[in-house]
C-alpha cells in the first residue's frame, strides 16, 4: 500500500490531542485540535523530527506501506528564521524515511498566512515563508540534495488555500507544470474553510484550485469531504485524485468522505494517514469502504466496484505520488493469521480490504523496490 497524505510528526499527538478542549473553546473540533498540533510542532528542532519521523516510518513499515507522501510544512526555527541549512528539517523527515526502508516522496508546502487576510500566527510562523520565489528555491535546492538519493523524491505542495495566497497557488502550479512535479493540496476538509474561500474568491477551494491552474492530473486533494456536484466535475476533468484518512477525519470530526460521490463522478481515490491516530493501511481501507457502503446504504460499494480495493487503492497512491509500479515494495501476508484464517484463496482480496489488519502483515519484499 501507498500512504499518500502523512505528516509524520502528529504521531506524538496520540492521546494527548484527545483530551478535551479548555472551556474557552466554543466547541472542541478540528480549529481546537490544532493548538495542540502547533504545540508539538514547536518543540522540534532537526533531530527530535527525524527521531518522532523514525517512530512513524518504522510502524508504517510493518503494517504494510511500502512509500509514503509526506506532506512537511515545519520548515523553519521556532520565530520563523531559518536553520543554517533551509531544509535541515525536510532533510531530518528524508533521512528517517531511508534509516527504516520506507520509499519517500518530501512534499515541501507552501505555508504564508493564518487564513483569508490573516497574518501568520505565532505558532504557525515556523511554517511560513515571505514568497513563493524563496519557497520554490528552498524546494529546488532540496531536488538537487535528493537527487543522488534512490529512496527520496520530491513534489510540491500548498498546505491550503487558506494558508496561501491565489498567487501562491498559480506560482506553485506553473515551478510543477515546468519540472514535472506532483502537487497537493488540503482542501474541503472543513465548511469554515469553503465559508471564507467563497467571502474572499467567489468560490470554492476546489474551484480556486482549478481558476489557478493547480489541479491536474498529478494533483492530490486531501480530504475533499464538503464537496458538491460542481466540486466533484472540475476534480475529475481535470485527473486530480482525492486522498481519503479515514482515521484522522473520523478522529478530527472532519466529516464523511463521500467515497460513492467521487467514485461516480470518475475521480480516483487514494488513502493516507495523515496525523498517525493509528498507521494501518488495512484499517483506512476497510473504513472507507464502510463508509461507503453507509454513504447509500449498499453492500455495494468501493470493493464491488473494484473487486481488489487493496490493488486499486495502492495503484492511485503510486501515480499521485509519481511513483512507477516497480518503485514500491510489495508486501507478504499470513493466510494464517486469526483474521484470515479459513478465506478460501478466491476470497483473500475480498478480505484483505474488509477483515485484515497490519498483525498478518509478516516481511516487506524489498527487492521490488527498483
Amino acid at each position: 500500500m501507498v500512504n499518500a497524505h502523512s505528516h509524520a510528526f502528529q504521531r506524538d499527538l496520540r492521546g494527548a490531542a484527545e483530551r478535551p478542549a479548555p472551556a474557552a473553546h466554543a466547541a472542541d473540533d478540528f480549529w481546537s485540535w490544532r493548538e495542540a498540533m502547533y504545540r508539538l510542532a514547536g518543540t522540534h528542532d532537526p533531530e527530535s523530527m527525524h527521531a518522532a519521523a523514525r517512530r512513524a516510518y518504522a510502524e508504517m513499515v510493518a503494517a504494510g506501506y511500502g512509500a509514503v507522501g509526506e506532506f512537511h510544512y515545519v520548515h523553519h526555527r521556532p520565530d520563523g528564521t531559518p536553520y543554517e541549512d533551509p531544509n535541515a528539517m525536510a532533510k531530518a523527515v528524508a533521512t528517517a524515511a531511508e534509516a527504516e526502508g520506507l520509499r519517500v516522496v518530501l512534499l515541501p508546502a507552501a505555508y504564508h498566512r493564518a487564513g483569508f487576510g490573516r497574518p501568520a500566527e505565532p505558532g504557525q510562523r515556523r511554517f511560513c515563508d515571505p514568497d513563493p520565489e524563496t519557497f520554490l528555491a528552498r524546494v529546488d535546492a532540496l531536488r538537487a540534495w535528493a537527487a543522488d538519493r534512490p529512496g527520496v523524491d520530491v513534489g510540491l505542495a500548498a498546505h491550503s488555500v487558506r494558508a496561501v495566497p491565489a498567487a501562491w497557488l498559480a506560482a506553485i502550479a506553473a515551478h510543477a507544470d515546468a519540472h514535472g512535479l506532483v502537487r497537493h493540496v488540503h482542501a474541503h476538509e472543513q465548511p469554515r474553510e469553503l465559508d471564507e474561500c467563497r467571502a474572499e474568491h467567489g468560490c470554492s477551494p476546489i474551484a480556486l484550485l482549478g481558476r489557478t491552474g493547480f489541479l491536474g492530473p498529478r494533483t492530490g486533494v486531501v480530504h475533499a469531504i464538503h464537496v458538491d456536484a460542481d466540486d466533484l466535475a472540475l476534480l475529475a476533468a481535470s485527473g486530480a485524485t482525492a486522498i481519503s484518512c479515514p482515521t484522522t477525519e473520523g478522529s478530527l470530526g472532519d466529516g464523511h468522505f463521500p467515497a460513492l460521490a467521487h467514485r461516480d463522478a470518475g475521480v480516483r481515490i487514494a488513502i493516507g494517514s495523515d496525523s498517525q491516530v493509528r498507521i494501518d493501511p488495512f484499517e483506512e481501507a476497510r473504513e472507507l469502504e464502510t463508509l461507503a457502503r453507509r454513504e447509500r446504504r449498499t453492500r455495494h460499494a468501493l470493493l464491488a466496484a473494484h473487486g481488489d480495493l487493496w490493488a486499486e487503492l495502492a495503484a492511485a497512491g503510486r501515480a499521485v505520488l509519481g511513483l512507477a509500479d516497480g518503485e514500491v515494495a510489495s508486501i507478504a501476508i499470513d493466510a494464517d493469521h486469526p483474521t484470515l484464517a479459513g478465506v478460501a484463496d478466491a476470497d483473500l482480496t475480498l478480505a484483505v480490504a474488509t477483515c485484515a489488519s497490519a498483525a498478518a502483515v509478516c516481511r516487506t519484499v524489498r527487492d521490488a523496490v527498483a
